[in-house]
């Protein structure tokens, strides 16, 4: 008897940490990604094995989730690397946060009000811009203490308006993720806005 016999559309059979690539694939095929390249594949397997050391169970949404956050990005030209945090009542919010700027690794630390106020102060050291957070807002996965976040940041430039989404087991990691998105989409924009060069 299949799932799909008994009216079942889908599976939601978990993965965990002991899960090889191949099942990886299947995976992503049977959530309809169909094929994606080799390095792709590398880049979002690497986030399923970390993210599956965090959480006992892994669902078909928080790989929805990881690929969606990780394997659409494959050209953008900022992209995030590490976030440690410092906070809690007693201690000064601090950020200490690497990007990668085409192709460069850059770092910087700030603090802020709060942890994701100093990682998005830290963000700003690294890429200056003239942008300005118009939303912020987070989200679960999955249900459990475990859950990944997903946080959307809507960036607004000059009228142009810009959401990006980040998803990670830590709220402070996905909303670095997703600023880091939008900026990157910010860029896209303005590419395509910009005046063309006059020819003689």
């Amino acid at each position: 008897m299949t799932p799909e016999s008994v009216g079942w559309t889908k599976t939601n059979l978990v993965m965990g940490k002991h899960s090889g690539r191949a099942a990886f694939r299947d995976k992503l095929r049977a959530l309809g990604y169909g094929e994606i390249g080799d390095n792709q594949l590398n880049v979002a397997f690497k986030r399923f094995k970390d993210l599956a050391d965090r959480k006992k169970i892994v669902y078909d949404d928080d790989i929805v989730a990881l690929v969606d956050d990780e394997v659409v990005r494959d050209h953008e030209r900022i992209r995030f690397v590490s976030l440690e945090v410092r906070s809690g009542s007693k201690a000064t919010p601090h950020a200490a946060l690497e990007l990668e700027v085409d192709g460069e690794l850059r770092v910087a630390e700030a603090d802020g009000d709060g942890p994701v106020d100093a990682t998005f102060k830290a963000i700003q050291a690294i890429f200056p811009h003239t942008a300005t957070l118009a939303v912020f807002s987070v989200g679960a996965v999955t249900e459990g203490t475990d859950a990944q976040a997903r946080t959307t940041v809507r960036l607004e430039e000059d009228g142009k308006m810009v959401d990006g989404q980040g998803a990670d087991t830590c709220t402070i990691t996905a909303s670095a993720r997703a600023y880091v998105h939008a900026l990157n989409k910010l860029l896209v924009k303005r590419a395509r806005t910009a005046p063309a060069a006059l020819t003689a």
